[in-house]
């Protein structure tokens, strides 16, 4: 995971669905390209948006476990 290229908070938050195509999401520190799933379409997540770490809010209310993860694909690291 190392060799992977890190982004800001203010990076990720520009692939929010809405200012570009790409959707991404962080969790955990790691950045998932979730632009594939019909589930994300526009940026929006049920209550969750796109473009932001969502670590919180998933352990917090989300009826998965990270294991959805699996499906996307990894394209970097966040930033602390």
């Amino acid at each position: 995971m190392s060799d992977l290229p890190t982004y800001s908070r203010s990076q990720l938050a520009l692939r929010n669905g809405q200012d570009r195509d790409e959707i991404w999401v962080a969790f955990k520190g790691v950045i998932y390209d979730v632009s594939s799933s019909k589930l994300w379409r526009g940026g929006k997540h049920y209550q969750h948006w796109a473009g932001q770490d969502l670590t919180e809010e998933l352990e917090q209310d989300a009826p998965h476990t990270e294991k959805v993860f699996d499906k996307m694909s990894v394209v970097g690291r966040l930033l602390s």
